[in-house]
Parts: structure tokens; C-alpha cells; sequence
């Protein structure tokens, strides 16, 4: 087991937030200090802090699924796809860029800071047709929010797995690896290894035992 703590790395950032990049695959095509590459499909993941009313400005990206995870606060989303939606603290939001791609600009409408993980997954397919879809991860649970077969329409195709697990104090959880794991929220313990909140994990197989509520994405794939 290998462990990234995100307060090791160097804090940067554009626009209205503030940011740690924990994974910055070669194949985004720069490289970011201490940052670790991806697994399967996954060639980015930020830990970003809105700054009070900040926002990224409206930008696009074309050919990249982007998958954002609200860890505190809110966010309002604006652009071509999902315009006017606003995401709640454990949400979770995924943009297909296709072919086509889209332009968007993710705002934080309070006057206090707040939390948001992006991440980007490369499309096994190019070409495919633009989309969008948000998932609601239910405390004590598990839920696949991008790859698998897609056989239910709302959870893109991908070997590159997305899985979010909301365990709570007590609860152990068991994943298959290899595999990256981020605990995004909370602190317990894998094996004798104390995790806590801005961890990022890399494993061949994961038994986590939370000590608090926690918010954990798992990410495997080949």
C-alpha cells in the first residue's frame, strides 16, 4: 500500500478556488510535482476550496468525462449541459465531453468557502454523443457513478471503475484492487494504517474499518 497525503503537495489553483492536484496522469500532457498518474482511465483527480462567491469561469472540454463530487457546501452549474442545476454537499455530477464537447462554469453561490473534487476519465470510445447525469450517494452505501457495462443508461460504459462509499462510524468496506482510493471526508484505519481526510491510496486490494462518516471514491480499471 502506497499513500499520497494531500497537504504534501503544493496548493495551486485558477480563477476563484484554490486546489490540490493529487493525480496528474503524462497523458494530460504536463506534469504537477509530487501528483501521482491515474489508474485504468483516470488521468486526473483535484481537491478543490471555492473561495467565497468564486467560480471557474465558463471553459470547455471536449472529448473528457469529468466527474465532480461535492464534499462541503453547494455548487451552482452553469453551460451547455445541465444548465441551472444546483448540487447539494454529497452530490455528484458527471459531464461527457464527446465529440461535440461542452463549455461550463461550476460557481459557488454563498459567501463562504466551499469543497469540491474534480476528476477526468478519458472515453474509451471517441466520438460519442455529449451528456450529462447526477447521482445522489445515500449514506452507508456504495454507488457506481461511472464505468461498468452501462446497462442501466445513466452510468457511462468503462473498464475504469467510479464507485463512491459513504461508510459510517464502525462499518468496514472491502474493495477489489488494484485500485486508487481517496478519503475525501472522515478517518479509519486499513490494516495498521491510520487514513485520514486528504489521503489518496494505492493498493492491490482495500479493507478500510471507518472511525468517523466518511466519504471515500474508489477508482480501478485497467
Amino acid at each position: 500500500m502506497e499513500i499520497l497525503h494531500r497537504n504534501d503537495l503544493t496548493l495551486g489553483g485558477f480563477a476563484g478556488l484554490r486546489e490540490h492536484r493529487l493525480i496528474v496522469d503524462p497523458r494530460v500532457g504536463w506534469r504537477n510535482p509530487g501528483s501521482w498518474p491515474g489508474i485504468g482511465s483516470c488521468v486526473y483527480l483535484a481537491d478543490a476550496i471555492f473561495q467565497p462567491h468564486g467560480e471557474t469561469t465558463m471553459h470547455p472540454h471536449r472529448e473528457i468525462d469529468i466527474i465532480s463530487f461535492i464534499v462541503g457546501g453547494r455548487i451552482a452549474h452553469d453551460g451547455t449541459l445541465g444548465a441551472g442545476t444546483i448540487l447539494n454537499t454529497f452530490d455528484v455530477q458527471v459531464q461527457r465531453g464527446g465529440a461535440k464537447g461542452f463549455v461550463h462554469n461550476e460557481i459557488n453561490p454563498d459567501g463562504e468557502e466551499n469543497r469540491m473534487l474534480q476528476m477526468w476519465v478519458l472515453p474509451e470510445k471517441a466520438g460519442e454523443e455529449t451528456g450529462y447525469a447526477t447521482f445522489h450517494p445515500p449514506e452507508g452505501a456504495t454507488t457506481r457513478v461511472y464505468g461498468g457495462d452501462g446497462a442501466d443508461g445513466q452510468v457511462y460504459a468503462s473498464h475504469t471503475e467510479v464507485e463512491v462509499l459513504r461508510p459510517t462510524a464502525g462499518d468496514t468496506v472491502r474493495l477489489e484492487g488494484p485500485l486508487l482510493a481517496y478519503l475525501a471526508l472522515g478517518a479509519g484505519a486499513a490494516g495498521d494504517e491510520q487514513l485520514r481526510e486528504g489521503d489518496l491510496v494505492r493498493s492491490d486490494g482495500l479493507e478500510f474499518t471507518a472511525a468517523s462518516d466518511c466519504f471515500v471514491i474508489s477508482v480501478s480499471g485497467r
